[in-house]
């Protein structure tokens, strides 16, 4: 069965980045792709029209990744501190999760969208943690958490 070209609107898992321009299954990209606003049809105006977008868009990525350098650099300076009840050995009551630490860096003025915080599973003992938050795909700052037993 014959392939369609499609171009990428955005970043599709095992399938392409944005930008790319792929070849597809019909039924994948008239069912879902298109109708979803992830792809577009390959026409030679389109990927003429691409070239040029690419270019812009290189050029607002660069300036884009500057500035989360500069907010990596300042949130790697931020040290938060969680207080919980722990027990023998330093095990949590409960745990710390991304939402904690997002409502943590709000309290603290960093607005930042708990799902950017890649935390694999809760913190559950007391100690200094080091927590990535994906910023952008080419951008992980590391926080500083420490969790330290409640009086």
């Amino acid at each position: 069965m014959a392939g369609v070209k499609i171009i990428l609107r955005e970043d599709v898992p095992k399938l392409g980045d944005a930008g790319a321009v792929v070849s597809v299954k019909p039924g994948y990209a008239r069912n879902f792709l298109i109708p979803s606003g992830k792809a577009s049809i390959a026409t030679a105006a389109r990927v003429r029209e691409l070239e040029h977008q690419k270019r812009v868009i290189a050029e607002k990525v660069a300036k884009e990744l500057k500035v989360l350098s500069a907010e990596k650099d300042r949130l790697e300076q931020v040290k938060l501190t969680v207080e919980a009840q722990v027990g023998e050995e330093g095990k949590l009551f409960g745990s710390v999760t991304a939402m904690q630490i997002a409502e943590l860096l709000a309290a603290k003025g960093i607005e930042v969208d708990r799902r950017k915080i890649d935390l694999p599973e809760p913190i559950k003992q007391a100690g200094d943690h080091k927590v990535p938050l994906r910023l952008h795909r080419d951008v992980i700052a590391t926080l500083k958490v420490r969790v330290k037993a409640a009086e």
